[in-house]
């Protein structure tokens, strides 16, 4: 079995010392914007809920089954962390008939905050951004040395990695894909078949940006590189020719040459060629000190990981 390092390279030198991270679930809060109003008509129900510890598909399950539809008839524009609080928004199919009281869904973990109809489902990644809320425990760094860090990165970003949790516990996931893609094995099960291509295909992208990394340049657009937005790109593999050409096209197959045996099967998935930007800015970056602790308030745009930032700032400590 192939060993997975998730130890990718940092942009900024070596972190700042370590901190708690996590230590409760109350020090890592998202919340997610939509980034428009629902209508109040249409055949869907729109729910804010904020969760504490609950996973989005268990709190989805509850949704469906409280409102007596099917789990596929429930929608949310992405997963969010478990271990942390969060503020999320879901959509239920109801066209016809009485709405169920919602408040039933509310729990030690669970708060309704609002509901409201809306014409059309929430897609995967509909959102506009997640607003983050992060603190930092027993920070053993120097403050100037974490201010220093902090501008650059307000400035010029982090390097866009997928966050350790798209691998699954222990990479669980990458190993799950590396049967899959290899060995031939076959995933029964939808929700699951696609979390692990949706790994397979994220540590592709890690290997090509960890390599631009070291590079220096993975803030810098190369002759032949996408563009996406105003930021380079490196690529979601599957069928049809590389977006990249010249110098950016040449790296990449380079770099993905050790991982053909992932890239063709890849190809024979159902997924095409896509692009994803190599930087993550976070918008608003803002700090302060209480005492030995930091708290961190940013925002970061559809599939960034507010963990691609903490880990150019910290080595985390995680649990109690």
């Amino acid at each position: 079995m192939t060993s997975f390092d998730l130890n990718f390279p940092c942009a900024f030198g070596a972190p700042v010392g370590t901190a708690g991270f996590r230590v409760a679930n109350e020090d890592f809060f998202v919340d997610e914007a939509l980034g428009f109003v629902p209508e109040g008509a249409g055949e869907h129900v729109l729910l804010q809920l904020e969760k504490n510890g609950d996973n989005t598909p268990w709190l989805a399950r509850q949704i469906a089954r409280l409102a007596g539809v099917e789990s596929r008839d429930v929608g949310y524009c992405g997963l969010k962390d478990r271990h942390g609080v969060t503020r999320q928004w879901f959509s239920v199919y109801l066209p016809k008939g009485d709405e169920p009281d919602w408040s039933a869904l509310n729990s030690d973990t669970v708060t309704l905050l609002q509901s409201a109809r809306h014409r059309q489902k929430l897609r995967r990644g509909q959102h506009q951004c997640n607003r983050f809320r992060i603190r930092l425990r027993d920070i053993d760094g120097e403050r100037s040395a974490l201010d220093e860090k902090l501008s650059r990165i307000a400035e010029r970003g982090v390097p866009n990695y997928f966050g350790e949790q798209r691998f699954g516990l222990d990479g669980g996931n990458l190993e799950a894909a590396e049967r899959m893609l290899v060995a031939g094995s076959k995933i029964k099960n939808r929700e699951k078949r696609s979390m692990v291509l949706s790994a397979a295909r994220s540590w592709l992208f890690n290997q090509v940006l960890a390599a631009r990394v070291v590079r220096g340049d993975w803030a810098q657009r190369l002759p032949g590189d996408p563009l996406e937005g105003v930021y380079p790109s490196g690529p979601l593999w599957g069928r049809g020719r590389s977006l990249a050409s010249d110098d950016t096209r040449q790296l990449e197959t380079e770099v993905l040459n050790t991982w053909q045996s992932w890239c063709e099967p890849l190809e024979f998935t159902g997924l095409t060629q896509q692009r994803r930007s190599l930087v993550n800015v976070p918008e608003a970056l803002s700090w302060a000190y209480d005492g030995a602790d930091l708290e961190l308030r940013f925002s970061l745009t559809t599939g960034a990981y507010a963990t691609a930032l903490v880990r150019e700032l910290v080595h985390p400590r995680s649990g109690t």
